[in-house]
């Protein structure tokens, strides 16, 4: 239509800004006066193939430079490094870091009955300076997979073996300062059998039915971070169950 009125009308350049000259349309009608810009093809093809670029969502993340490591204590557990970075916000800082092998959490579950019982320990924490209830835990050694440490940990603290695995959550510990992970297995399929613990271990078991574990939560009985995790995730599980 625009082109058919070309004849009746008066088109003026009025600026040319960032590569996109502005006309004036002045029909001969005193009321039809509009304004067109057009954009150079070039720009055009630009700017449509920059705004569907697909964004990339892996590594997308900057990580912190490593200035400089010097490792200042290495025990039979673990070691702790001191570093220099300069952490992707540009700011450079001490960094105190506690490394270690990882760990398996074992969610020990008997589900023969109308309601589930989990495993949970009972023992001496030096660094709570207290008695704590806990799931089996213990350290993924030197060349061992994450279920083979969980399989060996179970049968050395409690004596059960199980005859699912699945793991459920992967988490750090503390990561403020500690590079430790942590993997939750869930084992059903509990046969109970002979305990083979570590001489400095003195644990008591008992199997505990899931409300009254999630009760112990709720009620700060249950102070071990991934216990805590470990028996909501479960209940969570139950409750959608069902739903």
């Amino acid at each position: 239509m625009h082109a058919r009125q070309n004849s009746r009308t008066e088109r003026e350049c009025l600026r040319h800004v960032a590569g996109i000259m502005y006309f004036e349309i002045r029909s001969r009608n005193p009321e039809g006066v509009f304004y067109i810009g057009l954009m150079p093809k070039s720009s055009r093809s630009k700017s449509k193939t920059k705004s569907q670029a697909p964004k990339s969502t892996k590594h997308s993340h900057p990580k912190a430079r490593l200035i400089s490591s010097r490792t200042v204590y290495r025990g039979p557990a673990f070691w702790v490094t001191t570093d220099y970075v300069q952490e992707p916000g540009g700011v450079s800082a001490r960094r105190d870091i506690i490394h270690h092998s990882g760990s398996v959490v074992i969610l020990a579950v008997d589900d023969s009955g109308p309601t589930p019982h989990v495993l949970l320990e009972r023992q001496y924490r030096h660094a709570a300076q207290d008695y704590l209830w806990e799931l089996p835990a213990g350290r993924i050694d030197s060349g061992e997979k994450p279920l083979p440490a969980a399989r060996r940990e179970l049968l050395e603290e409690t004596g059960y073996t199980a005859a699912h695995w699945r793991r459920i959550l992967h988490f750090y510990a503390s990561p403020g300062f500690v590079a430790e992970t942590m993997s939750v297995f869930l084992a059903t399929g509990l046969r109970a059998g002979q305990a083979k613990p570590e001489p400095d271990e003195i644990i008591h078991n008992r199997m505990v039915p899931l409300p009254t574990a999630v009760r112990m939560v709720m009620t700060g009985k249950i102070r071990d971070a991934k216990t805590i995790s470990s028996v909501l995730w479960l209940d969570h599980e139950e409750n959608l169950s069902k739903i």
